[in-house]
């Protein structure tokens, strides 16, 4: 999951919120149609972090060949105790990919990410391969976040911008172009000669805690941040405190939890039946 601060990924911090963030991938997997032979499938999984995303795959199609990639050393070596035979008769394995220069060295009947191209600058001028790797009527999907625009995002970028931090975090965030906007991506997938189909949904997650915006984007967003602070633990903490007061004031505890409205947008492009 390339950024623009590289980022050190912590799979246990991530996966404290699985529940919310496996919603989004069940959901585009439900739009997702195997071809009708039932022949096993041959699925990448781009950005597959700690294996959740595979995992969710598998259950999917339980005879599938999947295979997740990902540039994190930390989010694979926790993947990777998911690797081997699946109960279905499929295999599930883990490869590092820096998603920037991925170039599929077989066919795929799915190539599929979870919340993945947001980190992946210029992610778009790679669909034309992508596409161009699936089997005839092949599937490419995959959902992203669409919220750069929400608070979470525009306070983290405020408070990196000001003077005590814009010099150790100056263009660490990512801002709003991170992703295309729906028609874009819509056009591109069309002019590729897909069926596309497009759409947002805005899930309002509840979460549970104190502090439990921060503790979401300490597995995520705000990952670039604590890793050009890695070095200097007292001013990470000093950030975190300040960020922690304004996500609180955006984001206020209610009596049944900490509403965090999520937008995400949804891709499905099926290709042609013949050649690409």
């Amino acid at each position: 999951m390339p950024s623009p601060a590289s980022p050190v990924w912590d799979p246990h911090q991530y996966l404290r919120h699985a529940g919310h963030r496996n919603r989004a991938l069940t959901d585009l997997l439900a739009h997702v149609s195997p071809p009708a032979d039932g022949r096993p499938l041959r699925i990448a999984d781009l950005g597959c972090g700690p294996g959740n995303s595979t995992a969710l795959i598998a259950e999917r199609w339980p005879t599938a060949h999947i295979t997740g990639y990902d540039n994190s050393p930390d989010m694979l070596e926790r993947a990777a105790a998911d690797a081997g035979a699946t109960p279905g008769g499929g295999r599930v394995d883990f490869a590092p990919a820096d998603l920037t220069g991925w170039v599929p060295a077989e066919e795929y009947d799915l190539i599929l990410s979870n919340a993945t191209f947001q980190w992946v600058p210029g992610h778009a001028g790679s669909f034309a391969a992508w596409i161009a790797a699936l089997a005839p009527g092949g599937t490419f999907a995959f959902q992203v976040p669409a919220n750069f625009d929400a608070p979470s995002h525009a306070l983290m970028r405020d408070l990196a911008g000001a003077p005590r931090w814009r010099g150790r975090l100056a263009g660490s965030l990512r801002h709003a172009d991170a992703v295309l906007e729906p028609a874009a991506y819509l056009e591109l997938l069309s002019g590729l000669g897909c069926a596309a189909d497009v759409w947002e949904t805005t899930y309002l997650q509840v979460l549970a805690g104190e502090d439990a915006v921060l503790d979401w984007v300490k597995g995520t967003g705000l990952r670039p941040v604590l890793t050009a602070l890695a070095d200097d633990p007292p001013a990470a903490e000093d950030f975190l405190a300040e960020y922690g007061a304004l996500l609180r004031e955006a984001y206020p505890r209610r009596e049944h939890g900490t509403v965090f409205p999520f937008r995400r947008l949804f891709a499905v492009a099926r290709a042609a039946e013949g050649a690409v």
